[in-house]
């Protein structure tokens, strides 16, 4: 075999592999995605302030918890890399760190949750707005320690290359969240509709919404729990014996070192999207309406790349951690070219059928010809958001995360939104000039987290330090 018929098979190989492990991590994040869709559906159809208050507070709760499922992203390096160079028992090691960070962290952010579902009635909000709102908060408060365990044993998981467990929890989730939603946010007149006899429940709308997630994000936890469990009997005889447990020590201040700035990051990019559907929403109904449509949307696509990016990271980091920086460069730039391939697709049908998406929210045609436009644009950024979301998947397996954190912010806020107030205000564009301020920072994300990956794997790369 010549040597180019060989690097051929080589990287049709890793391609293959790289494909095997993002697909399902992509169904993982499109199922968590959906879910949403359908608490929002399902609200619509109970009433406009329940549907109000909690697409506000979901806003809020995300902005909140992305923190702390950020730092636990810090896994996604340490993980991996230990993986990479034979060491399971290390990775044992950072994963039950993991643990004990995830139940820490859950508590100030419980807190947090706890603080605006008070705060909010006296916020300033439409008061039945803001009591639906407060309401879906405290139904969602006892399934956040449950979301940020899940993340935990789905970086390790992920690392493993086991995927099944996360897409069957997905899909149970899927199903438990439609049927509670169904029989809470409607309380007997819900039961009847399924044939099933009332019982005295009262009609919970918005906290019905919220309990029903939290009852799917604790059946998604014991599946994957169960999963870790049979991987930890399966390695059980090959592994030496424990490390003395001192050696575990600074674990977990290893995670927080690499996925503090994955949460900050988070945070910027939340940030960004809820700045600029604010501004969307002093231009009038119809623009924050045809925002928010094309939001959704876009972020359903972009679950696709977020899970290319994770599989991604496992390449990169298993690269890394077998002293492979040649394969760790090219796994990176597969799962780039990958996801754009992928979010070129969903560019195309953007571009294609924006009438046909837009009808699938609302049938007020003055609504579609409001988010016309902007799935346009947003088709012009697929490109740009898959690699900045590939991107910085990839750099989390060299351990590089300080410098996604710093392009982000600096993408986002120093370049793109005064560009997007100029275009939006100034130029008097609107929401598509604030769309095209979007596009525009993602695109500078994106291009300097590519280049930087780049630099640093072109030569060798020393592994992350785990404690």
């Amino acid at each position: 075999m010549t040597r180019a018929r060989a690097a051929r098979v080589t990287v049709a190989g890793e391609l293959r592999d790289l494909v095997t492990l993002a697909l399902p991590l992509c169904v993982g994040h499109l199922g968590h995605q959906f879910m949403a869709i359908v608490d929002t559906a399902l609200l619509g159809r109970y009433g406009g302030a329940s549907l109000a208050g909690a697409g506000l507070a979901g806003n809020l709760l995300f902005a909140v918890t992305v923190l702390g499922i950020g730092t636990i992203m810090g896994m996604d390096t340490l993980v991996p890399q230990s993986l990479g160079a034979g060491d399971s028992g290390r990775a044992r090691e950072i994963f039950r760190s993991g643990i004990r960070l995830a139940l820490i962290v859950s508590l100030p952010i419980s807190a947090g949750v706890a603080a605006i579902a008070l705060l909010l009635p006296h916020s300033g909000v439409e008061p039945g707005v803001a009591a639906e709102g407060a309401a879906f908060l405290f139904g969602r408060l006892p399934g956040i320690m449950p979301i940020l365990l899940f993340a935990t044993m789905r970086s390790y998981l992920q690392a493993h290359h086991v995927t099944r467990p996360m897409v069957i929890a997905v899909v149970i989730a899927n199903v438990v969240n439609f049927v509670v939603d169904w029989i809470l946010i409607f309380g007997d007149g819900g039961l009847e509709q399924l044939g099933l006899p009332g019982v005295g429940l009262p009609a919970l709308g918005a906290l019905g919404a919220g309990i029903s997630t939290s009852a799917a994000s604790l059946g998604s936890l014991a599946i994957c729990a169960a999963a870790v469990r049979s991987l930890h009997r399966s390695q059980d005889a090959e592994l030496a014996p424990a490390r003395p447990a001192a050696s575990t020590t600074g674990h977990a201040r290893a995670i927080v070192r690499l996925g503090g700035p994955v949460g900050l990051q988070l945070v910027a990019e939340v940030g960004i999207f809820a700045l600029t559907g604010y501004l969307a929403g002093t231009l009038g109904r119809m623009p924050a309406a045809g925002h928010q449509i094309a939001l959704v949307l876009a972020s359903f696509s972009f679950s696709t790349a977020i899970g290319i990016g994770a599989a991604t990271s496992v390449q990169v980091g298993r690269a890394i951690g077998a002293g492979d920086t040649r394969a760790a460069r090219r796994a990176g730039a597969l799962g780039m070219v990958t996801g754009a391939g992928v979010m070129g697709a969903c560019a195309l049908c953007f571009l294609l059928f924006p009438r046909q998406l837009a009808a699938l929210f609302t049938g007020d045609r003055a609504l579609q010809d409001a988010a016309i436009p902007l799935l346009r644009i947003a088709a012009v950024f697929q490109l740009s958001d898959a690699v900045q979301a590939v991107s910085a998947g990839a750099l989390r397996g060299v351990g590089a995360t300080r410098f996604s954190f710093v392009a982000n912010v600096i993408g986002h806020y120093a370049v793109g939104f005064p560009v997007a107030v100029l275009l939006g205000f100034a130029l008097d564009m609107g929401a598509a000039g604030l769309w095209w301020g979007l596009s525009i920072g993602l695109t500078g994300v994106a291009v300097a987290q590519s280049i930087r990956f780049g630099v640093l794997t072109a030569r060798p790369v020393e592994r992350a330090a785990a404690s």
